[in-house]
């Protein structure tokens, strides 16, 4: 069964792809026909789409593609996790200069679809190698970060949350340069940028975590050469002096762990007071990874492998990596995927003094451990592309992990047992 919200909310936005896909194609064609009166700027219109449904065989946890949704995917039918529409302006003010706007709706942190500008830029090409954008961009965290919404674009239904589920951040306002290079028989590419992110993220529904105003910079080093590109990215974000949400957690676990009935006492309590170290503000998260992508005739492959380090003791620290591979027969492509990840226990020194030092140390330790990870996943499904710009595509997902991996899910209870199964279809499209 379906919930019903996500039903009419399913049923709204497939009026809104049949729109689409026949509004669209007739403006793409006529694109360069198409000009603004006064200054005679050709325009071009763009637009992608994903209507995807999933459900899972758990009831103890609830699958989530990355965490800045704030409900997941569980034995109900579901359209709300998956389902993406984007629409984009291209606009050329000059030989050499170009405006882009999209505006894209998700499933937010807020619980809600509410259509978002997820890129506002201008970029300007000094010249065919050096090339600068300003405005709202996407951070490319990791290889293939910036397109992860765009289903159409991707081999399999969603990136796979073992690897790019912790990534909450979808764009910042700020800059970034790209400079590339003759390298023997390929090209050297290299990109910097910085800015602070204006968004907020699901933490435990129906609280979100305002990361507003955390300044994110990095950058990656490419090579392409033929079918390959190997990337190595880098990616800092320092956070602003907005706190974790920590008393509505505290709440939480003194309320569902019958072991913290006694510390109801302390609470509500400002933990960061007490435990410093569990602190947000201020403190820096590290993002690294190594990708590999081949592409040639029918064979494509994906591997990359990444490491998550937080001076936030609040975060344990973290390491992932998948491999995906599809073989294209005709208009099938039949793939299958392997990832990982596991972080590191983490630890909680600080012992406040007074009678409920002890007890805020344990509440210190059990936050930690709500961001423990330790699972595989074995991904096995099949695209369709029917016709030019429309793909349906088919998907099971295996997770296996111990029971206290729960970081990126939501709603784990104590019937989880690290053990879920996910069963989605979708259909993507793009002009």
């Amino acid at each position: 069964m379906c919930d019903d919200v996500d039903l009419y909310a399913s049923i709204r936005a497939l009026a809104r792809l049949l729109v689409m896909a026949a509004v669209l194609p007739s403006v793409s064609v006529h694109a360069e026909d198409t000009a603004l009166p006064a200054a005679g700027w050709p325009v071009e219109f763009k637009g992608f789409g994903t209507l995807g449904v999933a459900r899972s065989d758990s009831n103890g946890a609830e699958f989530v593609r990355d965490l800045s949704q704030p409900r997941g995917i569980s034995r109900q039918w579901t359209t709300r996790n998956d389902s993406v529409l984007g629409v984009q302006m291209n606009l050329r003010l000059g030989p050499q200069t170009e405006g882009a706007l999209q505006v894209i709706s998700r499933y937010r942190p807020e619980g809600n679809h509410t259509p978002e500008v997820s890129w506002a830029f201008l970029r300007h090409e000094f010249s065919p190698d050096l090339q600068v954008r300003v405005g709202r961009l996407a951070p490319e965290i990791y290889m293939l970060a910036d397109s992860r919404l765009v289903g159409y674009s991707n081999i399999a239904i969603r990136p796979p949350p073992d690897f790019y589920g912790s990534l909450v951040f979808a764009y910042f306002d700020g800059a970034d340069v790209m400079a590339s290079t003759g390298l023997g028989d390929g090209v050297l590419r290299a990109k910097l940028y910085g800015g602070r992110s204006p968004e907020r993220t699901g933490f435990f529904d129906p609280v979100t975590w305002d990361i507003s105003g955390s300044q994110l910079f990095g950058g990656y080093l490419d090579y392409l050469k033929g079918p390959w590109q190997l990337r190595a990215t880098h990616m800092e974000v320092k956070f602003s002096s907005h706190e974790l949400p920590l008393n509505y957690l505290t709440n939480l676990l003194i309320a569902s762990k019958p072991a913290l009935a006694p510390f109801r006492a302390i609470a509500p309590v400002d933990l960061t007071g007490q435990l410093p170290e569990l602190s947000t503000v201020n403190t820096h998260s590290r993002f690294d990874s190594v990708g590999v992508v081949y592409d040639k005739g029918a064979l494509q492959l994906q591997g990359m492998i990444g490491r998550i380090k937080h001076q936030s003791e609040s975060y344990e620290d973290s390491r992932a990596g998948f491999v995906l591979g599809a073989y294209r027969f005709g208009a099938l492509t039949p793939y299958l995927g392997y990832s990982w990840v596991k972080s590191t226990p983490g630890r909680v020194t600080t012992v406040p003094a007074g009678p409920f030092g002890p007890a805020l140390n344990a509440l210190g330790k059990e936050i930690v451990a709500a961001t423990h990870l330790q699972q595989h996943t074995v991904t096995l499904g099949v695209r369709w592309d029917f016709r030019p710009n429309w793909a349906l595509k088919f998907q099971a997902d295996a997770i296996r992990g111990s029971s206290d991996s729960i970081f990126l899910f939501r709603g784990s209870n104590i019937q989880w047992d690290g053990r879920m199964n996910v069963i989605s279809a979708a259909l993507d499209f793009a002009y």
